[in-house]
């Protein structure tokens, strides 16, 4: 075996290895992700993001402390009436912290609880932050970002390609000089831009790359994703819905009763802001880091509502001019989605689609709202199949065979695409 082999095979050993790395490190990261998007789509809207705010549930950091039988604490989170009931001593001291009951999660495995437990524990003791490189608790940085890992062994690869093309042209132009010495006669390479092989192999790689960043970058038209546009009124949902946690279906009542969540109209907002004229609050920033005077957005808001503060009581909700919100979430003309049938039938939180939209001050888009999106979501979330209680959907009782698959043990649980989530009339006219 020639040393160029020797060197060609050593070079895929190593590019096998790094990528290898780059897989297990997108592994681990998706686990913590995996934690950080159970928490918003099934704890966020009553237990504050920071978790160590109280809100309408207590703060949860450092929850896994407080009990002494980690198996408790699973059926706690899976069905705390339940376990209230039978008497456990910590459940039911644990009932009285809140007026609230809070909600139970019987489709929650192990490993998804246990997620959402590492992703609390490290959101509220600042590892996550610190692994960021913002501050962590002790005022230290950390300056790691393991999100680059992938893209640091994509240019450790790129690297270590051109020293291996670089090595085979040292290795040929050595031998061949040895070969002069020795008085041997070897022909004369073909010219590269001669040589068949070399320009077909050239052509098929070039051919395979740019059709996968043609192939992407076509994907992703029309797609919004982080899309952020500058609204003719500054509001600010980490101050409504997070500060002063205002239910997000007061202002978008729609979304309980009809396919579209609705924009809030002008008299909507004048129903707190007719007595709140003046702002208060945290100190406001755009996404430049400008200030924001939280007063002077409220004044805005009154020339769309033709309020005059001096004068209240000669207000006249009639002469409202609705305010030119920029929409921000757009899906294809031929796509449908139903609000209601989300957010009321299929109890999906907010947050699931709109991210943490309490930490939000300017909305942006969260998701990536493509049809993959959507289908994976489908495969993945549980529907409530216990209609021999009051909180089960009576709807389903109609599908006797998933109930006698579930009874004899065939199945555990049903998703969202046992019951047709993936037909494509479902959400295509």
């Amino acid at each position: 075996m020639t040393i160029s082999k020797h060197i060609i095979n050593r070079f895929f050993l190593i590019i096998l290895t790094l990528f290898t790395l780059s897989w297990f490190n997108t592994l681990f990261a998706q686990d913590a992700n995996d934690g950080k998007q159970l928490f918003i789509s099934k704890c966020q809207s009553c237990h504050s993001g920071d978790m160590k705010t109280d809100m309408t549930g207590p703060p949860l950091f450092g929850i896994e402390g407080q009990w002494e039988d980690k198996g408790k604490l699973h059926e706690w989170i899976r069905n705390n009436q339940k376990l209230i009931a039978s008497g456990y001593p910590k459940a039911v001291e644990v009932s009285k912290l809140k007026p609230t009951a809070m909600q139970t999660f019987p489709d929650l495995t192990d490993p998804q609880i246990d997620a959402i437990l590492k992703y609390i524990d490290e959101k509220g003791s600042g590892k996550l932050d610190a692994a960021k490189g913002t501050p962590a608790a002790g005022g230290e940085k950390s300056g790691e970002d393991t999100s680059q890992h992938p893209l640091l062994y994509g240019v450790i690869t790129l690297i270590l390609a051109l020293a291996a093309l670089i090595l085979i042209f040292v290795n040929k132009n050595l031998k061949k000089i040895s070969d002069d010495t020795e008085g041997k006669k070897t022909p004369d390479g073909i010219p590269f831009l001669q040589n068949k092989m070399y320009l077909a192999t050239t052509a098929i790689l070039l051919f395979i790359i740019g059709g996968y960043f043609t192939t992407k970058a076509m994907i992703n038209m029309n797609r919004q994703k982080n899309y952020e546009p500058r609204q003719p009124i500054f509001y600010s949902h980490k101050v409504h819905a997070g500060i002063n946690q205002i239910n997000c279906l007061y202002c978008h009542g729609n979304a309980w009763e009809s396919k579209t969540a609705a924009i809030p109209s002008v008299n909507v907002c004048m129903n707190c802001h007719k007595t709140i004229q003046k702002y208060n609050g945290p100190e406001l920033k755009d996404k430049q880091g400008n200030p924001i005077d939280g007063s002077a957005e409220i004044a805005k808001l009154y020339q769309y509502a033709g309020f005059d503060p001096q004068n209240p009581d000669a207000w006249d909700p009639n002469k409202a001019k609705p305010i030119d919100w920029v929409k921000i979430h757009n899906l294809p003309d031929h796509v449908y989605f139903n609000h209601s049938q989300h957010v009321r039938v299929g109890n999906v939180q907010c947050q699931t689609c709109h991210g943490e939209i309490t930490q939000m001050d300017e909305v942006h888009q969260f998701a990536e709202l493509s049809m993959g999106w959507c289908v994976n979501c489908h495969r993945q979330t549980k529907v409530n199949f216990n209609v021999d209680s009051t909180s089960g959907n009576q709807f389903y009782s109609i599908y006797e065979k998933f109930h006698n698959d579930i009874k004899s043990g065939k199945m555990d649980s049903v998703t969202v695409k046992d019951i047709g989530g993936l037909e494509c009339q479902k959400c295509h006219y």
